[in-house]
């Protein structure tokens, strides 16, 4: 893997990326919420009006999605930032194993239906239950149950995780409406299926990196023990929380069993088979560890069922986790970070808890660990554990800290950092929020400018896919959609694109403006072109001009 040098070309000494989670771009004449519009940031708009600074694709098929409909989001982003090309993602791969059957024919499946058949057990299928496309889509859900009752699956229970965040921000009842009228239709033919229990996605199960346990706890309690207030369905549920608080929002909805005169209708036991039918695997990990490791003691989980347990794919390839897995992941390999670990170029990793692993795990293409400790500095500012509107400068300034040090350090040759505050506060559909966290990032920025400049680099400046950018939902014409007189928020990611901008205080270089399309897959080539090294064979084109 041996990096080739550009010939008659001069190097920069270092290259920063700041990546920029959930900062989008929106012309100013379509303003649905532009939170990233409304935010007083002299310092980023600045670099952005005198700068070069070029909008680039961060969604549909530019990082790997089915179609230009779908949306970009973190870990399919900082993929194709890490490796310079693009893979078929986790959604098109599930949607093109269903269609082609491939997924049934698999021994994973197999088992899962034998085991069930074979003991007169219960299938379960747990996951996010929206079509937002960024960890599941309910039509891999629907096709996996059609297929199960098919080959004589006898008993079915779903155990839903509410959205909210890839879909409109109150829009649960939306999809379970229609999706008990289609399990009405099964129950009338004969079939034993139900919703045995939910809640909303950042109150249960779907932790990640770790940040807090308590969530898979809640979640184990629901789905596996059955403890836990008792609706008869999950409309009923819904509906109950949103007349107790009518400010929560889907995704925080507390958890909820399904039952009848008190008794728990799907609780998994021993012999039952589960299926965890999220395909994205940061939000998958910590829920796929506490049905597969007997020795985990993150939390009490009381009773352990042995039960037959996949996953849609392999959530961590390097871990196996899980072991048993319905559709194989895209393998990612020569990713940037390799290479540059076995060229001996000094790389220095770095963000909050929250987005740690986009920088380290998905930037690598998958892959836990360091490619070289000797060259690989990996930093994690743990995240504060609460909503993030309540506090969204977020841990920016813990970052920009040591990021700062890291940079004076002159240790490193490659640095590359994730601010999450325009994500995971634009998240919350909190506008005033987010145009706060905004604020802050931007003084961060300022901080970055003076230190990179003065460490004689260069700073890119990018993001993974769009969100602050576009906060009010839209009806059907076109307008911003209002309950009342107050806009509805969105909470998902966009469609637009992102800004680009490259920061060379010696104005040695600009930004090609003729490459066709260019997107996420053009910035690892970019970075090796400011260290003076070719493109690997492959890698979308750099983006770099040198100015004469």
């Amino acid at each position: 893997m041996k990096l080739t040098k550009k010939a008659n070309s001069t190097p920069v000494d270092r290259v920063l990326l700041v990546i920029l989670d959930g900062v989008g771009y929106t012309p100013k004449d379509k303003n649905f919420g532009n939170a990233v519009e409304a935010a007083n940031m002299p310092s980023l708009k600045g670099l952005w009006a005198n700068h070069p600074t070029l909008q680039i694709s961060a969604h549909g098929k530019a990082v790997g999605m089915p179609s230009d409909e779908d949306m970009g989001n973190s870990e399919v982003g900082h993929n194709v930032l890490g490796c310079g090309r693009i893979f078929d993602q986790g959604a098109k791969l599930v949607s093109n194993s269903i269609d082609s059957g491939e997924m049934f024919e698999g021994n994973i499946w197999k088992e899962l239906i034998s085991n069930t058949v074979n003991k007169k057990s219960t299938l379960h299928f747990i996951g996010l239950f929206s079509d937002g496309n960024v960890h599941s889509h309910n039509d891999h859900l629907k096709a996996m149950i059609d297929r199960a009752l098919k080959e004589n699956v006898s008993r079915i229970r779903i155990h839903i995780l509410l959205d909210g965040r890839d879909v409109p921000e109150k829009s649960a009842l939306e999809y379970v409406e229609p999706f008990e009228e289609y399990l009405d239709s099964l129950r009338k033919s004969g079939k034993d299926i139900e919703i045995a229990s939910g809640g909303g996605r950042m109150t249960i199960t779907m932790d990640r990196y770790e940040a807090d346990w308590k969530m898979i706890e809640r979640g184990w309690d629901i789905h596996v023990r059955g403890e836990g207030r008792i609706f008869s369905s999950a409309k009923e549920a819904i509906e109950t929380f949103r007349k107790e608080d009518p400010k929560v929002i889907d995704q925080y909805l507390p958890g909820f069993v399904v039952g009848k005169e008190g008794t728990p209708s799907g609780k998994i036991v021993d012999g039952d088979s589960v299926v965890f039918y999220n395909f994205r695997g940061d939000r998958a990990i910590e829920i796929s560890r506490a049905f597969t490791e007997k020795d985990l003691n993150t939390f009490e989980r009381k009773n352990f069922p042995e039960v037959y347990f996949a996953g849609m794919m392999q959530y961590d390839g390097d871990l196996k986790i899980p072991k048993n897995y319905l559709v194989t992941p895209p393998a990612i390999d020569r990713t940037l970070g390799e290479y540059m670990a076995k060229n001996g170029i000094s790389q220095y990793a770095i963000s909050e808890t929250q987005k740690y692993g986009h920088v380290t795990f998905f930037w690598n293409g998958n892959r836990s660990g360091q490619f070289d400790k000797n060259t690989e500095t990996y930093k994690e500012i743990p995240s504060d554990i609460i909503p993030f509107d309540q506090k969204p400068e977020m841990k920016a300034g813990e970052i920009t800290d040591e990021l700062i040090r890291a940079i004076e350090s002159k240790k490193y040759t490659f640095l590359r950092v994730n601010y999450a505050n325009g994500d995971m506060v634009g998240h919350t559909g909190n506008f005033d929020a987010t145009v706060q966290g905004l604020n802050y990032l931007d003084t961060c920025i300022t901080r970055l400018q003076k230190a990179i400049e003065e460490a004689g680099g260069v700073m890119l400046i990018t993001a993974d896919h769009g969100n602050a950018d576009e906060m009010y939902q839209l009806d059907k014409k076109g307008n911003v959609s209002r309950s009342g007189d107050k806009p509805v928020p969105k909470t998902s990611h966009t469609l637009n694109p992102v800004n680009l901008c490259l920061y060379d205080s010696g104005k040695r270089f600009s930004l090609n403006q003729s490459i066709e399309k260019p997107g996420l897959a053009n910035i690892a080539s970019t970075v090796l072109d400011l260290l003076g090294f070719e493109a690997p064979e492959g890698y979308h084109p750099s983006l770099i001009q040198r100015n004469s």
